[in-house]
């Protein structure tokens, strides 16, 4: 396996099996009315990220039941290579979670992703704290869909102060709120999230919202804690990646957005293939 050793690292995509693939995309499409931009294989993606001159994407997955999360572990550590670094699953429901969270890391997986509104949970419910403490615990990343979602109605279930209370609670967690903080409800996240022990992915945020709240968000959080992030399919990686350049970000700051952040969170040493993390 080629060592890579990445300058370019999108922290937020997608990827389905590829008998999935198909399916997946047009229901998803339907429900939030968004067009997407490679077919949902990892082919497509590696194709996408080709074009792009993106090294290494992370890709997310979401068990929306409690019976899936074993499965989508499963494939999730199928899929890990040494440019793609697949994120684990959890459900609320999941009954045997401890063993679940002791085989990710068993498997190499170094994150979970979760979003409380196609899994149906408060980000701040009491019951997930002790599932949250398991993953902080075990050195994982907590990876959680953030602000609004177009597939649902209000009320969203991560809102900025919801998550301001985990972040809180969990002193030594690894977290990263998607959609810099908080899809659409950047108000808040300025107000509740800005300085806090987390970090901020840029998916859906450039182009989503006014350039100079952008750029205050992520002065005031620090350039050290963005991840750029692009959620696709549904964006085009190359498209993200230009408007990331047209920031034109202070010195230093687009290579620590694009990928020394995402090396260091990953735990990546440079000079390995990219699926031989250390820790």
């Amino acid at each position: 396996m080629d060592s890579v050793s990445p300058t370019v690292v999108d922290f937020h995509t997608h990827c389905f099996p590829d008998e999935l693939a198909p399916r997946a995309m047009s229901k998803l499409a339907a429900a939030a009315n968004i067009p997407f931009f490679s077919d949902g294989t990892t082919a497509g993606l590696k194709r996408s990220m080709d074009q792009a001159g993106i090294d290494v994407s992370v890709v997310l997955s979401i068990a929306t039941k409690a019976e899936q999360v074993t499965n989508v572990n499963t494939w999730t550590a199928r899929i890990q290579e040494s440019r793609l670094i697949a994120f684990g699953s959890l459900h609320p429901d999941t009954a045997d979670w401890q063993q679940e969270v002791n085989r990710m890391v068993s498997l190499r997986i170094r994150g979970v992703k979760f979003h409380p509104d196609y899994q149906d949970f408060y980000v701040d419910d009491p019951r997930m704290f002790e599932i949250y403490d398991g993953l902080v615990r075990a050195g994982l990343i907590i990876l959680f869909h953030a602000g609004l979602d177009a597939a649902y109605e209000p009320p969203f279930r991560c809102t900025p102060p919801r998550l301001a209370r985990v972040v809180d609670a969990f002193p030594s967690g690894k977290f990263v709120a998607a959609h810099l903080g908080g899809y659409k409800h950047w108000d808040e996240v300025e107000e509740h999230l800005v300085g806090r022990n987390l970090y901020f992915d840029t998916s859906f945020s450039l182009g989503h919202m006014e350039a100079a709240q952008w750029r205050r968000i992520c002065e005031n959080h620090g350039f050290d804690k963005i991840l750029f992030g692009t959620d696709s399919p549904w964006a085009d990686q190359t498209e993200q990646l230009d408007l990331l350049r047209a920031q034109r970000l202070p010195a230093g700051a687009f290579s620590q957005v694009t990928c020394a952040n995402a090396v260091r969170l990953l735990g990546l040493d440079p000079g390995r293939p990219a699926d031989q993390l250390t820790g």
